[in-house]
């Protein structure tokens, strides 16, 4: 039987409890996941894209489903170079519907052997975004409900 891999990417500047979430639930329906670090040059990311997938790697080093990368093309391209069927991704009831459909529509026409798979987000981390956490943040405010330990860690080194 062929293995169902998934690949779930964004910028993850920083990555939150609700990107957690979504991926505790990505492996219970794939037999792996690629957390893509997105590197978006119209972006000006808090943390390194090597900071970003070397906490994850250090967050998911337990997890043998999951693997971490980071790429700086098209999403829809990195799936089809590496012969993954199913984008993951996250739905929040704030608006994300109308972009996420326009972009696995575009993502589908680029290659239509890759299918997008929407998780809605948990009723307990629909609000947070990480670009609140890190607004949060920059301005001395508590982020630890919102990300994971290691990655406030790894946030506090960048800022000190």
């Amino acid at each position: 039987m062929e293995k169902k891999c998934a690949l779930y990417a964004g910028t993850f500047d920083p990555f939150t409890n609700g990107h957690l979430d979504i991926v505790q639930r990505a492996i219970k329906i794939f037999d792996e996941v690629v957390i893509l670090v997105a590197v978006s040059p119209n972006k000006k990311p808090f943390m390194s894209t090597e900071s970003r997938v070397g906490v994850l790697k250090k967050l998911f080093a337990h997890e043998p489903k999951v693997r971490v990368d980071s790429w700086s093309g098209l999403v829809v391209e990195y799936a089809r170079q590496n012969d993954i069927g199913s984008i993951v991704r996250g739905l929040r009831p704030t608006g994300d519907f109308e972009i996420e459909f326009q972009m696995a529509s575009m993502n589908r026409k680029i290659n239509p052997d890759c299918d997008t798979v929407f998780l809605m987000t948990s009723e307990k981390l629909y609000y947070i975004s990480s670009s609140l956490v890190k607004e949060v943040y920059t301005h001395n405010g508590d982020i630890t409900p919102f990300v994971p330990p290691m990655v406030l860690d790894e946030m506090n080194k960048i800022k000190n």
